[in-house]
């Protein structure tokens, strides 16, 4: 595992292993730190529950203080950005962990359409995990803040992803070009969301 090398954990609010994949460090900017997969990454689902292997390069973007991230996702994946609702990222040694708060923002390529996911699973989870009240608000808060971004195209979601996945694609993830550099300024309901083996759920 290289210095660049960083473990993506996802739990629920009780703590529970959720899905969890490895992805590179391809740098910074005023967004947040973005990481990226090729296609082939394997994302496992609690302990060894359920595997899949993703089909398209895509990128995450982990911002640097919001109750949300964003995967950006290569043609021909159906969509194009899915936002999980989740805690603010936490580092520690290679590995950054957010609790899931189950709704997930996302946007369809062909008509770059939005639609707010898992909402029944996020009224179940409020019973069954007891969320606070103030977790409730953010987590409804920042679906409707990404949905009109999404919408808009309101950065990062207007051109600054794509010079992220442009970058992506030109890095040989087992060699050693750095990836720390941030790119020009722009560039040109399921999960782990796009073209895989199956579609789970997150």
């Amino acid at each position: 595992m290289s210095e660049d090398d960083v473990e993506v954990v996802w739990r629920k609010f009780d703590g529970s292993l959720h899905w969890h994949h490895r992805m590179t460090r391809l740098g910074e900017d005023e967004y947040g730190v973005w990481l990226g997969g090729p296609a082939g990454t394997v994302y496992t689902r609690g302990e060894q529950e359920r595997v899949f292997t993703v089909e398209d390069d895509r990128v995450l973007l982990l911002p640097h203080d919001a109750w949300w991230t964003a995967e950006f996702q290569a043609a021909p994946a159906r969509l194009d950005a899915y936002c999980d609702v989740a805690t603010r990222a936490t580092w520690s040694r290679g590995e950054v962990t957010m609790v899931d708060l189950d709704l997930d923002v996302c946007r369809i390529r062909e008509d770059m359409s939005v639609f707010v996911d898992d909402e029944d699973e996020f009224a179940d989870h409020q019973v069954r995990y007891a969320y606070p009240p103030d977790i409730v608000r953010r987590a409804e808060a920042s679906a409707a803040w990404l949905t009109t971004a999404l919408r808009d195209g309101v950065e990062p979601f207007g051109s600054r992803y794509r010079a992220w996945l442009d970058r992506m694609g030109a890095v040989d993830l087992a060699g050693s070009m750095s990836r720390r550099e941030p790119p020009p300024e722009s560039g040109g309901g399921t999960s782990p969301h796009g073209r895989v083996s199956r579609l789970p759920t997150r």
